[in-house]
């Protein structure tokens, strides 16, 4: 059998419907983000980064660059091997005491990224409660989906955000049968935000354990970044928080944050925290320094607000169409990926401009966009730019503009 072949016409297929991704290769530059270097066929360009999740340009601070090198310096480079194995680095354990005090949990427990730590809790918590019904909002993640079909545990789907649909699925479950409600606070392609008190009503109304991916929103929002929970004051009713150090907090890694038997029942049966080498003592130094700054500082926060309003208001102003949810995420629709991977691929080229095209299967199809994230890196001078580019373009392409 000629497998190269069948590879070949599923690649092909990709490529007829528009959908085939071709990625940049970017050079991300210390001291100057969101610009950097894109290399292309012929040279290589400068270019403004206007779709990083590095959302308030902490890989760039340097009290994280610093407790990264001084944590190179005394330990090395790599962790050694999974921490059953090779032991916990400090770091590890000073870094998930720091994340257990930002979600006022009693514990929280480190992994290798964010997809690992929704596949991993997920699938330990409802495989090894006999009998779990699992609630997934019909936008959760790929992790989350993967976690809940990896659990073998029986799924039901309400639809997105809408707690009355939530209420009645729930109502149809014997009372004595373990529930985990799963979502998230905010939704990474439309940039909706949960209602995460509402859902904790119906939650606990049927004794309901409640699953809460924050990826997208710790370092954002609240007082001290912990999230939509804490910014909605509802943390304290959330049985798991799950989190991200690879976004706001500029690092790399995710974590739980629940109570101190759930992590540890987790860390124990967990094969995706068990058989994974742990994060390098570097990584976990700079998260605590990021994690650490963000508690106290609201400047970036403050300034990053400012950036996506001030996008959105010029946005509304030149007619390019936009989800507006309120959210730091600014998604741009298309509608068509042919024409999403073009505009993006002019708007780097001619324009010194990278925003990635976004479409099937991270969205469905018919809603291709690009999907914008203001820094607070981000100058006036550049979205300005960024507008004038888009504008142009919606002439270029025959877009329809907004209504005014």
């Amino acid at each position: 059998m000629e497998f190269d072949d069948i590879f070949q016409r599923h690649l092909n297929a990709l490529k007829e419907e528009g959908n085939y991704r071709i990625f940049a290769e970017i050079e991300r530059r210390r001291g100057s983000f969101p610009d950097a270097t894109s290399h292309e066929h012929d040279g290589k360009n400068d270019i403004t980064v206007w779709c990083s999740n590095d959302y308030l340009g902490m890989a760039q601070h340097e009290s994280v660059i610093r407790a990264a090198k001084d944590a190179i310096s005394r330990y090395g480079v790599g962790s050694g091997g999974t921490r059953n194995i090779s032991g916990t680095n400090h770091c590890h354990v000073l870094l998930e005491r720091e994340l257990a005090d930002l979600h006022d949990k009693e514990a929280a427990l480190l992994f290798t990224s964010g997809y690992v730590a929704n596949w991993s809790t997920l699938s330990t918590i409802a495989s090894r409660i006999p009998s779990t019904v699992i609630l997934s909002d019909s936008a959760n993640h790929a992790s989350m989906i993967e976690g809940i079909r990896h659990s073998r545990a029986t799924k039901l789907i309400w639809r997105h955000n809408d707690v009355e649909d939530l209420d009645r699925k729930l109502g149809e479950i014997p009372p004595d049968v373990p529930k985990i409600v799963a979502f998230e606070s905010l939704y990474s392609m439309d940039g909706d935000i949960a209602p995460v008190g509402e859902i904790c009503d119906v939650a606990e109304r049927y004794g309901a354990m409640t699953y809460l991916d924050e990826v997208h929103a710790v370092g954002l929002y609240g007082r001290r970044g912990a999230g939509i929970a804490e910014r909605d004051g509802t943390g304290d009713r959330i049985t798991i928080i799950e989190g991200t150090l690879a976004k706001a907090f500029g690092c790399q890694g995710g974590y739980i944050a629940a109570s101190r038997s759930c992590c540890d029942f987790v860390r124990s049966f967990a094969s995706g925290f068990i058989f994974t080498t742990s994060l390098p003592p570097a990584i976990a130094a700079a998260s605590l320094a990021a994690v650490r700054h963000l508690k106290t500082s609201d400047r970036e926060r403050v300034q990053q607000r400012r950036q996506v309003e001030r996008l959105r208001r010029r946005l509304d102003a030149v007619g390019v169409p936009h989800m507006g949810h309120g959210s730091h995420i600014v998604a741009v629709l298309i509608k068509d990926p042919e024409k999403c991977r073009q505009i993006s691929e002019i708007l780097r080229r001619d324009y010194g401009i990278y925003v990635a095209p976004i479409n099937y299967p991270t969205v469905p199809r018919g809603t291709e966009r690009l999907r914008i994230t203001p820094s607070p890196l981000h100058n006036d001078a550049d979205i300005d730019k960024l507008v004038g580019a888009l504008s142009a373009l919606w002439n270029q392409c025959a877009l329809a503009r907004a209504a005014a």
